[in-house]
């Protein structure tokens, strides 16, 4: 099946050289999208120099809108598969074989990498702990599914998702909402047990407070999705 990797950038120059190195070693078949979500360093020059198609936002949108670029990007290029897989180094190129089984199964519409389903050297700090267990405390009632990791953002999406989301995705902290919006459109939702390491550069922008703000928006727009028709 013809497979993208949408790689979010912004200010992953640092990390992004291992990142690329990793996919094209492990998954050779797969075509790879860096999507610079208006970076003030080097990363949309990093990408290029490495040979990978890089599509430049040119003001930074957050994660939602690099991510719907990407989806677009896949629709219009006929994909069947669309991975999403972070910049900062923390996902294994290794582990994108498992979410695409599924897929490739028929399974599922979209697969999420979950870091809680066994046991790895993925350790969350306090305050995203209490927010992926309360997300995921609601999702699993909305859902009626077990849901472990409502945040990760190791995905992969076959080509029905890929039309949905070309065409409507959650802004700022778009992860757990765009969950409920596949529900909402009954597309078929499943987690696998996935490894994940510590980011390899750069500063991650969640602090406590944004953690709490966080947490309060995505819950509003949650409820807020559920009672729209």
């Amino acid at each position: 099946m013809k497979t993208l990797i949408i790689v979010p950038a912004y200010n992953e120059e640092e990390s992004l050289p291992g990142v690329i190195r990793d996919l094209r070693e492990n998954i050779r078949f797969a075509d790879i999208l860096v999507v610079n979500d208006g970076s003030r360093d080097a990363t949309a020059r990093t990408a290029e120099e490495m040979g990978v198609v890089v599509v430049s936002l040119p003001f930074n949108l957050g994660i939602g809108g690099a991510m719907q670029a990407g989806y677009l990007y896949a629709e219009q290029g006929g994909y069947d598969i669309a991975v999403q897989f972070d910049g900062d180094g923390q996902h294994l190129a290794g582990e994108i074989e498992k979410l695409l089984r599924q897929i490739n199964e028929g399974s599922a519409d979209l697969v999420v990498g979950s870091r809680f389903l066994k046991r790895g050297r993925y350790n969350a700090s306090v305050f995203r702990k209490i927010g992926i267990w309360i997300f995921s405390a609601v999702l699993s009632r909305i859902l009626g599914m077990p849901v472990t990791d409502s945040t990760s953002g190791f995905r992969a999406a076959n080509r029905r998702v890929i039309t949905f989301f070309s065409r409507t995705y959650p802004d700022d902290y778009p992860e757990v909402e765009a969950l409920v919006l596949l529900h909402k459109a009954k597309m078929r939702i499943a987690e696998v047990p996935v490894s994940m390491r510590e980011r390899t550069g750069g500063r991650s922008s969640i602090t406590p407070i944004r953690s709490a703000y966080y947490m309060i928006k995505v819950l509003l727009a949650i409820f807020i999705d559920l009672l729209k028709k």
